[in-house]
């Protein structure tokens, strides 16, 4: 099976050894993202921010692999603190409609460059 390598301007270039996403098949694995701004690659202020930066960026990446956020099948949130998972799930509802992605959401002890949340997630793109 073909594996195709997906990559948007519109999204923070990789900050290590991965790429933004890689399609094989009809699926697209994303790979996490983080409140960075992709024109600065700077963290944005505030978790509220950095919430919609995220869901902005993983939207960026969907796109350019020919899909949606409607195509994203799971979503992995990972939080410094899961006090933010309400504002989480409010925000989400602004970026998504029923039938909602499968999600798991955990608290983790620390994330790259200081970040308050970290989404990845897998689409399945229609034949």
């Amino acid at each position: 099976m073909m594996r195709r390598v997906i990559h948007t301007s519109l999204a923070p270039a990789a900050i290590g050894t991965y790429s933004q996403a890689i399609q094989t098949g009809n699926t697209v694995y994303l790979s996490g993202q983080i409140g960075l701004d992709p024109e600065t690659m700077q963290l944005v202020e505030g978790v509220e921010a950095q919430i919609r930066r995220v869901f902005d960026n993983v939207q960026a990446v969907s796109e350019a692999a020919g899909g949606s956020l409607a195509d994203i099948a799971k979503i992995n949130i990972f939080l410094i603190d899961l006090a933010n998972f309400q504002l989480v799930n409010q925000i989400m509802g602004e970026y998504f409609t029923e039938p909602y992605p499968a999600r798991a959401a955990l608290g983790v002890a620390s994330l790259p460059r200081g970040a308050l949340v970290e989404m990845d997630c897998i689409l399945e793109l229609a034949d």
